[in-house]
């Protein structure tokens, strides 16, 4: 009788979780999300964009000051470049040679920063670094059409 018991209570452990379940019985709460400023969300690897970007406030205050002219190159779907890569840049096929210039938003911000040439049709997208797109004030997963401008 004993064994038929503990045999019984083996065997029906396991499907406590199983009854709690099926009764509604409520399991122990997830712990709450860590409280993060929205500033220093984490990407997918839990890196914080913000270390990642070098550029320091005066260098993104003088490359989105005001400014127009300039060549018009056309324009481009951008997305993120490689995070690690420093700087104000952008590798896109509209331009042939390293160059400074300019990309502006559809709602108006714009940032000077260096033109890369990368290989690939003019209709193809470009990359775009982790500080123009910050600069620009673009969520890291957006896939902004930017306008291109050499000079």
């Amino acid at each position: 009788m004993k064994n038929i018991a503990l045999i019984s209570l083996i065997v029906l452990l396991p499907a406590c979780g199983q009854i709690q379940y099926a009764l509604g019985i409520p399991s122990a709460p997830p712990p709450p999300p860590p409280d993060r400023p929205a500033s220093q969300s984490a990407d997918v690897a839990g890196v914080a964009p913000a270390s990642l970007d070098t550029t320091t406030a005066a260098q993104r205050a003088q490359a989105t000051q005001p400014t127009s002219g300039g060549q018009a190159l056309g324009q481009t779907v951008a997305s993120l470049g490689d995070p690690t890569d420093a700087g104000l840049w952008l590798r896109t096929p509209l331009v042939t040679a390293e160059t400074p210039g300019r990309v502006e938003t559809a709602t108006g911000n714009s940032v000077r920063l260096t033109l890369i040439p990368i290989e690939g049709e003019a209709s193809a997208g470009s990359r775009i670094s982790l500080s123009a797109m910050r600069a620009l004030g673009l969520n890291l997963t957006d896939l902004p059409t930017l306008a291109v401008y050499s000079g």
